[in-house]
Formats: structure tokens, C-alpha cells, sequence
């Protein structure tokens, strides 16, 4: 593969610098920044791991006073925030480096939000006019890495937390949250399992998915929907077959910040549904949107059959039918051996009422092209949950 062909600065939705090897552009990322004492915010598994040990290394060796803050959990919890904020302010931090899957990405953003506000953090949740209280001076730059593919959160303008009280995810938000500078690396996702590859994948593919269905104007979203979908299509299956396969890695990665990038235009009941159920049983959010992603396609049928088909047709499936497209994406699961079922993942049918109330009130349900209720919900996570497609 030729890799210099894969290598391009962006300026959509933000500045991007794509390419293998390009981690080693961050010392000066940082410093266009104007940032001289980054906090690199990371996973406690992932903050022991070359990678961050090399870039750090490689920050102090242009003499800025990086330090590491990896106290965050898989599902970012209110506490993982505020104790990043203490340790930002402890040594006097200038800017955030978020590096690590979804978790430390949408942890570092609500870090580098949470620096500058007197307010609590539930107080900037995304709704209504709250984005408006964020006093946006006080914001710190964020240069943001992802190591997998999929979240996209490298370039979202929300952080996804976990309000441990309530057992609630709650999206944080606002326009300027965006991080200022984003490195895409590929090489950093060679050493990602198979079955993380594939988890990750899926999430992106759900993030397409679900923007290319919303029923909102936004043809530009929904061009970049169908072009994420197609890479995935392409190149997750190699990508999972063969981790040294840099190509279908760095082909993945753009699909992911693709797909991130097209759900401004909505997300919908997979992830109104993922939500809830990542918080209350602590599950992998990729790995849930992907077992859901199914179900809720069959469930979202009479509103998207002629979407499906055109968007079949895009990508070279055989038949220009949403019965091709939805079996297209249950042999996908089954060749990345992701589970038929949400019981194959230790979750039963005991709090499916909780969990579609939480559905109906989640902010992603506002762009399912239908409007589900409570019981409908109970419907799909019945069937995901026993399997019965």
C-alpha cells in the first residue's frame, strides 16, 4: 500500500491530520496551540502502554510539562471528570491531550470543558438553552487521538458521562467542545484484538446508519453517511481478519470520524436504547449498538425499506432491497462473530421496562425516523434480548 496516498490535513469538522506516523507531529500540535503544560488524559490500561509512554516522552523532549491523568473508566463517570479537573488545575495545566478510546475522549473533552465553569457539569447537558450557561473563554484546547475506530468523539461536539446516581448516560454539550486539533493515526489501532476491531467498527457503522436514516435535512450528512458505510463494508472485515493490515485500519478509522461527523444530522433508537443499557449493565457501547443494530432496523422497517434500498444499491449489495441490506448486516455480525443476542452478553429481560422508560427520554430518540414508545421499545429489547429476529 502506498501510504503517502492515505496521508491529508482536513479542515472538516475540524482540523485533522490524518496518516501513519503522525503521532509524532504532537509536541507541535501542542505548541500551535499555544499549550506548554498538556494534561494527557488516558485509560488506567492504555497509560502503560508505549504509546503514551512514547508521547510523552516525546513532549517533554520539546519541553513541554506533560503529565499523565488516567483514572477513567470505561463509561466516564461525573467523579473521572472532576477529579480530572482537580489534577488539571493542581499543575496548573494549559490544555488537554484526550487520548485513548471513546471513554478518554469524551473524559478529556469534559475536562477541558469543566476547567473554566463555575457551574456542575449535569448543568451543560445537552437541551434546551444550557449550552448557553458554558462560559467558553475558560475552555481549554484540546488536541484529541483516538486508538480505535469507532466512537468518532474525536470530532463530536458532545462527551458522553455517566451519571452513576442515576444510572443514566447524560451528553454533554456544546459547539466549542469540539477538540481543536485531531490526530488520526492508524498505526495506533494495530495492536487492538480482533474482537475490539470489531465491536468499534460496528459503532461506527451504527453512527452511519442511524444518520443516514434521521429524518432531518442534511444531504451533506447523508452523503458522508453512505461513504462511511461503504468503507466499513470494505474494510472492517480485513481490518478484523488481519491487524497488521494497515490499509483497511486507516480505512476504518476515516469511516469512524466519518460517521461521527454525519450524526449531527440525528442518531436514533439503537443508541436511545444503547444508552440506558450501558449504564445500568456496564456493557461495551459499540458492542451494544452492534448486537441492537438489527432489531431496531427491522423495527424502523416501513419508514426506511426505500432508504435501504437506495443505500444497498450504494455499496454493491446484490439486490437493492432492505431485506438484502438487514441480512447484509446479520452475516456481518456473524463473519465478525459478534453476538445474535443481548442474553449471549449477560443481560436479561428483567429491567426492560426501565430500560425503554430511559429509551423514550433519551436525547437520540428525537432522530429515529419513528417515534417509538415505551412499549415499542419493550418490544425490540424483548426481541434483541431472546434473539428473535
Amino acid at each position: 500500500m502506498e501510504l503517502d496516498k492515505f496521508t491529508a490535513n482536513w479542515n472538516y469538522p475540524t482540523n485533522i491530520r490524518q496518516g501513519i506516523g503522525r503521532i509524532t507531529e504532537l509536541p507541535s500540535v501542542c505548541r500551535k496551540l499555544g499549550i506548554t503544560a498538556p494534561l494527557l488524559v488516558t485509560d488506567p490500561a492504555l497509560s502503560q502502554m508505549p504509546m503514551i509512554l512514547n508521547a510523552v516522552e516525546a513532549c517533554v523532549n520539546n519541553g513541554l510539562n506533560c503529565k499523565v491523568f488516567a483514572e477513567i473508566v470505561a463509561n466516564p463517570t461525573q467523579k473521572n471528570v472532576t477529579d480530572g479537573v482537580i489534577a488539571y488545575k493542581e499543575a496548573n495545566h494549559d490544555g488537554v491531550i484526550a487520548f485513548g478510546g471513546g471513554s478518554a475522549l469524551d473524559a478529556g473533552k469534559a475536562i477541558a470543558l469543566m476547567v473554566g465553569q463555575n457551574r456542575p457539569l449535569w448543568d451543560f447537558e445537552e437541551g434546551g438553552s444550557n449550552a448557553s450557561r458554558v462560559n467558553v473563554s475558560g475552555m481549554a484546547p484540546v488536541v484529541a487521538i483516538p486508538t480505535t475506530s469507532g466512537t468518532g468523539a474525536e470530532v463530536g461536539r458532545t462527551a458522553v458521562i455517566s451519571d452513576s446516581e442515576q444510572q443514566v448516560k447524560r451528553l454533554i454539550f456544546h459547539p466549542n467542545i469540539l477538540p481543536d486539533i485531531v490526530i488520526l493515526d492508524a498505526q495506533l489501532t494495530v495492536g487492538l484484538p480482533a474482537s475490539l476491531t470489531a465491536a468499534t467498527g460496528m459503532d461506527a457503522l451504527s453512527h452511519a446508519l442511524e444518520a443516514y436514516c434521521a429524518p432531518t435535512y442534511h444531504p451533506m450528512a447523508e452523503g458522508i453517511a453512505i461513504a462511511a458505510v461503504g468503507l466499513i463494508k470494505s474494510y472492517l472485515p480485513r481490518a478484523c481478519s488481519n491487524g497488521e493490515d494497515i490499509e483497511a485500519r486507516a480505512q476504518v478509522m476515516v469511516a469512524s470520524t466519518m460517521g461521527a461527523t454525519a450524526f449531527q444530522r440525528g442518531l436514533g433508537a439503537m443508541h436511545a436504547l444503547a444508552h440506558p443499557l450501558g449504564a445500568v449493565y456496564s456493557c461495551h457501547h459499540g458492542l451494544l449498538n452492534a448486537i441492537l443494530m438489527p432489531y431496531v432496523l427491522q423495527a424502523n422497517s416501513t419508514a426506511i425499506e426505500q432508504k435501504m434500498a437506495h443505500l444497498a444499491l450504494c455499496i454493491g449489495l446484490d439486490s437493492p432491497s432492505f431485506e438484502c441490506f438487514l441480512a447484509w448486516v446479520v452475516g456481518l455480525k456473524k463473519e465478525l462473530n459478534i453476538p445474535h443476542s443481548l442474553a449471549e452478553i449477560g443481560i436479561d429481560l428483567a429491567q426492560v421496562e426501565q430500560i425503554a422508560d430511559m429509551a423514550v427520554n433519551d436525547p437520540c430518540a428525537s432522530g429515529n425516523p419513528i417515534e417509538f414508545s415505551a412499549s415499542q421499545y419493550s418490544e425490540i429489547l424483548t426481541a434483541a434480548v431472546t434473539g428473535e429476529l
